[in-house]
């Protein structure tokens, strides 16, 4: 087993763990992390890595929310289970607001790859999206709130949610957490709900999106998964899912007392520095 190949993939889950929850693009990241720590691995397992190493960290979601997203209470053996109408309810939210990026992960995912996975377009959107937050945050002090917490959010909101979301799955380096973030904020939603809600929505889309692109490897890859790219994988899924835990705490306990004014200019920063790598490197 190469070490060094394993080390490298504890890199990629930090990355991966740190970035997936910021609303700073964890793909503008992992591309910039490509250019200094490529590994040695098939390209086809990479395009699947991408994406499988999120289920590390969609698992340290499951895990901090787990009282709030369960929605079966058991009695015992002899008695039937009964269900917390209100989960299910938010549940029901969360899948309106899955289903415009469901459709076009479905058809159009590897077109929408092909045509956007690239250093100019990612640098773009961190930049675009980065002044956004700005001038969002901006304009949100002056905003009443509509929805105060994640209850509050009606299925109208969660499916207008989900538009935003949209965008994040069309164009690489929008970042999904800060395209809902900003949408919500947009719509009325608190940052705190917003915050909630991006987290419950990442469960069932990057579940969807991960077995999307196994299924995709298994039917497509020139070769099986080799033992180290096994390795690798389940060694980044951990790192990231141990990472994730502490980041997510960390977020929740930040956006009671800040707004996101800080991630928009780091995103401006990154979306500079790509594209500066890409035109001089």
């Amino acid at each position: 087993m190469d070490f060094l190949e394993i080390l490298k993939a504890i890199f990629y889950g930090i990355v991966e763990g740190i970035t997936e929850w910021l609303p700073i693009s964890s793909t503008g990241h992992l591309i910039l992390l490509e250019r200094f720590i490529q590994m040695n691995v098939s390209d086809d397992f990479m395009n699947m890595f991408r994406v499988v190493i999120q289920l590390g960290a969609i698992m340290a979601v499951v895990v901090i929310y787990w009282k709030q997203i369960w929605f079966v209470d058991f009695h015992g053996f002899k008695s039937k289970p009964t269900f917390k109408m209100d989960i299910v309810n938010l549940w029901g939210k969360i899948l309106v607001a899955c289903v415009p990026a469901a459709v076009i992960g479905v058809f159009f995912d590897d077109f929408f790859e092909a045509l956007f996975y690239n250093e100019v377009c990612v640098s773009i959107a961190l930049i675009v999206f980065g002044i956004a937050f700005i001038i969002i945050e901006t304009l949100n002090k002056k905003k009443s709130v509509k929805a105060e917490g994640v209850a509050d959010i009606t299925y109208k909101l969660a499916l207008l949610i989900g538009v935003f979301q949209l965008i994040a799955a069309i164009f690489p380096g929008t970042s999904r957490s800060g395209a809902t973030i900003v949408g919500a904020l947009l719509l009325g939603v608190s940052r705190a709900a917003a915050a909630d809600f991006t987290f419950f929505l990442a469960i069932p889309v990057m579940f969807g999106a991960s077995l999307l692109k196994i299924a995709k490897y298994a039917l497509e890859a020139s070769q099986p998964m080799q033992m180290t790219e096994w390795v690798v994988l389940i060694v980044a899924m951990a790192v990231a899912y141990g990472v994730s835990m502490i980041v997510i705490k960390m977020l929740l306990k930040f956006i009671k007392k800040h707004d996101f004014k800080v991630f928009g200019w780091y995103r401006i920063v990154l979306g500079i520095l790509v594209l500066g790598m890409f035109f001089l490197l």
